[in-house]
């Protein structure tokens, strides 16, 4: 390619990042990615970018600067009427000056260049990119306007000069505003780029981190069927996937987890005689019920971020498109990430919610943070006036312009929409929760009524009704010391790993399975590979409605055990994750779906078929086989070898070799590829023959729930006797002091997972003066008992 001889256009492979006060960040942002990470299997569209120049030039010879200062000088952005009418006037005078002659030839001659290259029926974007865009500490982003399936000589010049009018769009006034950027010093490049024809495919967003917690290891990939704007702006509910760095690294090709959105609608080139380029059209049922993404797909997506991330240095932002079914993907666009990774890293905020509350609405959470506040429908931008600062907004969607009323709100709720949308964006800027994608929730939620917005429960963003109670909490990590022994979780829900991992913790001492079975599978796994066996019709629909999507009841239990479990470990890598195995009692086995054809009736199941005697009991074996399956694609699919497994309520030592020789027959024997295996000591046989136990496994983690209530003799589910349950008894303490001093005696690892050191400092105490080798402690206590176990070490030593 050759450059244009004006300055007003250059060629995407002729611009560097340094070319950004000429071209703007998008612009150099592609040219930069065009010159260095083509090279390295990156596809970028073929453009070229006109100048801030040109802009410049047309206000010049039109002396049109008069009136921009006019109509901006003084202007208080609070006024929404105001704003409006000066943006208005300002987007008049910018679109109103003419296009210098020299700009105008140089665009036409671009333009039948590209012509030539790819023929007549040459389609492009015509995209917006200022001067002071896509930094790393404002991303400006929607602020200005995008025209796509622009065609001909005629139609581009006048897409131009609309996108040139754009940069006083009342949200980019608002915007440069708030940041201190002055309107005259911010000039507007136009990126002109061959359409992707991602309207026969799919589009979307990526980020190079979680965007919620900020953790570093992951790309998070969102798309919807169509062009992309319906993804940015917040039009659809898109499926989301995530692949983790480290282990792509390593060579291992495995997406984390997925999930499947709604796609509602899909935004196509338009047919016929219609004025407008591009329509949107609802998304066919079965493209809904399909991912719009192959594995192949995401992991190529996420090798190409991974470049982009390691070229620039820092976190990025990243749209795609996909060319046609079969076609290639393109990156149109990489900015840096300006929320998550702008954290104080020696800092954990939380928001807990200490009230309850009827779930009005639910959706994606965005922000990890809970606000109160009236609710303001708003159904378009003629109603955005009657907004008040303080209150919760409720939309269908929000568009860029909405900005200046969103930065009031002390909430954001919208029917559509993912985590990478605009809406998202903006509130995650503004640090402010959002539920996007909570459906009917214009209907649900009233006109003042009060509620409270939580994104502090995981990936669900609740609306309660009413003010429920909460507080902040700000943890400072800055010289924060640890005490000898290891701090570890307990942990299962997958949707809270990222965030908890943040914490100075050693790594999961608890990984409890049966969250992951419960609330993401929700069926008994025998159901699952015999729904024939499910006696009750309208229960068997369900299970096979669920499946529905996979190829079979086994690849669902696998591939979403598979997904959490991955999650979890995913989050903590390298630091060691030990999963337990299932541990339902029959009673809780029987009540998921399908369960009651599969369960026996006990009357005391706490002691009954559960833990180790069910896996290799004809009833369950096979149910079993797919516990290991899943733990094997973990570790050996995807990378994940930090993860360990841990066998609950082992009772004898001829159990524990059958369940051991089970699981090698599943491919995973103790050893192989580094793999350990704990097992619960949490019944008075592990403690008396804990030589003999040691023989088995590598390790030790102390029930103690289950511990006390068979050393004690107590029901810990009888109200009747619960004033005996107390892990502080000297029995009790007794057994721990056995337990930590038989595992030391035979050099294996010493932990414990039970509720006692959560709930009972004392107990950590004397557990760490025992010299226990591992403490995990629910996520709330972890801080607390950290610095309460370093002061009794410093103050032992002096």
């Amino acid at each position: 390619m050759t450059s244009a001889p004006t300055s007003c256009i250059r060629w995407f492979n002729d611009l560097r990042l340094t070319d950004l006060p000429l071209v703007g960040g998008k612009n150099a942002s592609l040219g930069e990615m065009a010159r260095e990470l083509t090279p390295l299997g990156v596809r970028i569209p073929d453009g070229f970018a006109i100048t801030a120049e040109a802009y410049r030039d047309a206000l010049d010879e039109s002396d049109a600067w008069v009136e921009l200062h006019r109509a901006l000088d003084g202007l208080d952005k609070r006024d929404v009427r105001a704003l409006a009418r000066a943006g208005t006037r300002c987007r008049e005078i910018v679109y109103g000056a003419p296009m210098p002659k020299h700009v105008e030839t140089t665009i036409r001659e671009a333009w039948r260049e590209m012509v030539a290259r790819h023929g007549e029926d040459l389609s492009v974007a015509v995209r917006s990119s200022a001067t002071a865009e896509d930094l790393p500490d404002a991303s400006f982003a929607g602020q200005h306007d995008t025209y796509l399936n622009i065609q001909g000589e005629e139609v581009l010049l006048d897409a131009v000069k609309r996108c040139q009018a754009s940069l006083f769009t009342d949200r980019a006034i608002s915007y440069r505003i708030d940041k201190g950027f002055d309107h005259f010093k911010v000039y507007l490049s136009v990126a002109v780029m061959q359409m992707v024809r991602s309207d026969l495919a799919s589009s979307g967003v990526m980020f190079t981190i979680d965007t919620e917690s900020g953790h570093p290891d992951v790309v998070f990939v969102t798309g919807a069927w169509g062009l992309g704007e319906n993804v940015v702006q917040g039009a659809v509910d898109p499926d989301e996937f995530y692949v983790h760095k480290p282990t792509y690294r390593q060579g291992f090709r495995s997406v984390l987890s997925r999930t499947l959105g709604d796609k509602q609608v899909q935004m196509v080139y338009a047919s016929g005689r219609t004025r407008e380029p591009v329509v949107n059209r609802p998304t066919p049922k079965a493209d809904r019920a399909r991912f719009c993404l192959s594995d192949a797909d995401v992991l190529e997506l996420a090798g190409a971020a991974i470049k982009i991330e390691d070229h620039y240095g820092r976190p990025m932002d990243i749209e795609w498109a996909k060319d046609g079914p079969d076609g290639p993907l393109y990156i149109v666009q990489a900015r840096p990430e300006t929320a998550a990774s702008q954290r104080k890293p020696t800092q954990i905020e939380e928001f807990v919610l200490d009230g309850k509350g009827d779930v009005k609405a639910r959706g994606r959470a965005v922000g990890a943070r809970i606000a109160s506040g009236a609710v303001r429908r708003v159904a378009d931008t003629r109603h955005l006036a009657e907004f008040k600062p303080g209150e919760v907004l409720v939309a269908d969607t929000t568009t860029p312009d909405w900005e200046p009323v969103m930065k009031t709100a002390a909430a954001i709720v919208t029917n559509r929409g993912g985590r990478t949308c605009h809406a998202a964006i903006v509130a995650r800027e503004l640090g402010i929760p959002a539920v996007v994608g909570a459906e009917h929730a214009t209907t649900a939620l009233a006109d003042g009524e009060r509620v409270t917005v939580s994104c502090a429960e995981g990936a669900v963003g609740k609306v309660y009704a009413g003010e429920v109670a909460f507080h902040r909490e700000v943890s400072e990590l800055e010289g924060l010391k640890k005490p000898r022994a290891e701090i570890m979780v307990n942990l299962g829900n997958p949707e809270l790993a990222f965030q908890t991992s943040l914490l100075p913790c050693d790594g999961v001492g608890l990984a409890r399975m049966e969250f992951v079975v419960n609330e993401y599978i929700k069926v008994h796994p025998m159901a699952l590979l015999h729904p024939e066996r499910i006696a009750d019709e309208r229960e068997r629909a369900q299970v096979l409605a669920l499946i529905a999507g996979s190829r079979d009841g086994a690849s669902y239990f696998v591939e979403r055990l598979a997904e959490g479990i991955g999650t979890i470990a995913a989050a903590f890598y390298p630091r060691p994750v030990i999963v337990r195995l299932s541990d339902f009692k029959s009673n809780e086995y029987a009540a998921l779906m399908g369960g009651r054809a599969f369960e026996p009736h006990e009357e005391n199941p706490m002691i009954g078929f559960r833990g180790a005697a069910r896996y290799v009991h004809p009833a369950y074996a096979e149910g079993f086989a797919l516990e290991c399956q899943a733990l094997k694609r973990v570790r050996d699919d995807m990378g994940l070898t930090n993860l360990k497994v841990m066998v609950p309520f082992c009772r004898r030592l001829d159990e524990a070799r059958r369940v051991l020789d089970a699981m090698a027959g599943h491919g995973l024997a103790r050893g192989a590829n580094g793999l350990q295996v704990y097992v619960m000591c949490e019944i008075p046989n592990n403690v008396l023959l804990i030589d003999e136990f040691s023989q088995l496994f590598d390790g030790f983690s102390i029930g103690s729930n289950d511990l006390t209530q068979l050393t004690l003799g107590v029901d810990r589910d009888s109200e009747i006797v619960a004033e005996s349950f107390d892990e502080r008894d000297p029995g009790m303490l007794k057994m721990l002091k056995l337990a930590v001093e038989g595992a030391k005696r035979n050099g294996r690892h010493s932990g414990i997972c039970g509720q006692a050191p959560s709930d009972h400092p004392e107990i950590a105490k004397y557990l760490l003066e025992l010299g226990i080798d591992s403490i995990s402690l629910t996520p709330d206590t972890v801080l607390r008992t950290m610095r309460m176990l370093a002061e009794i070490e410093a103050a032992a030593r002096g």
